[in-house]
């Protein structure tokens, strides 16, 4: 399938993780891919990458300047970037809280404001967020993590609703448990990994952890032009932890 043929795609958090799966998916369907991330060591090369770190504001327009000179357009954007955090409400001081929610949250609206320019002039504008089942149910000891991934939903519904009339289409996927390197690092810092891993399988009704394939595909699916009726969607890809009781 190549229906991004001559597309231009942003995909932040690109260089691992769902993101890494994400940007490969894209370019095997025919899109120029631009990864923008923190670190950029190990992108591909048939990616454009560029180093940007999604707090800073002027390095944002930076880079989105950077991909529009390159290819001439851009036609989809991929909010991935993102961090975790663990812990009930009282466990994450003040700066923590602005840190994780500047990054998840107001990363989004800087990358899109300063790709809003180039979207307005696209056929077939996109644009996808990294959400997160979080977002949809309460989950211990994820307070924080949980409060950003509502304000995403939140944000991504309202986004969808300013610029629908402009052609450019707002979505969000929401996964469960994924098999990243931040769960990963999270079950690492277990008193027993085992068990760890055993109970995040064990919260999602198909038993395993999503994959990152999994969700790249749900990410495309959305960001397809082939999908062009499709906006102000939080589409699950959560191994039917928000709409399954199976016990």
């Amino acid at each position: 399938m190549t229906e991004f043929e001559g597309a231009v795609a942003i995909v932040t958090g690109g260089a691992s993780g769902l993101g890494a799966a994400t940007a490969a998916l894209l370019a095997e369907r025919g899109a120029r891919v631009a990864v923008l991330d923190r670190d950029i060591t190990g992108v591909p090369s048939r990616h454009l990458s560029v180093a940007c770190d999604v707090t800073d504001a002027a390095g944002v327009d930076a880079a989105v300047a950077a991909v529009a000179a390159h290819f001439g357009v851009i036609d989809i954007v991929i909010n991935n970037a993102g961090i975790g955090a663990a812990g009930d409400v009282a466990a994450n001081d003040d700066d923590e809280w602005h840190r994780v929610l500047d990054v998840n949250v107001v990363g989004i609206a800087r990358v899109t404001r300063a790709a809003l320019p180039h979207l307005r002039q696209s056929d077939h504008a996109a644009v996808v967020n990294t959400c997160s089942i979080a977002a949809i149910v309460g989950l211990p000891n994820r307070a924080l993590y949980s409060a950003s991934k509502g304000a995403v939903a939140a944000l991504t519904l309202a986004m969808a609703a300013d610029h629908v009339r402009e052609g450019i289409r707002v979505n969000a996927v929401t996964p469960g448990t994924a098999d990243t390197p931040w769960v990963g690092r999270l079950l690492d810092a277990a008193d027993d990994r085992e068990a760890a891993a055993a109970a995040l399988r064990a919260r999602q009704p198909m038993g395993r952890l999503v994959t990152a394939d999994e969700v790249a595909n749900a990410i495309v699916y959305l960001a397809s032009p082939h999908s062009s009726s499709t906006t102000g969607t939080l589409l699950g890809v959560d191994g039917g932890m928000q709409g399954l009781r199976i016990s």
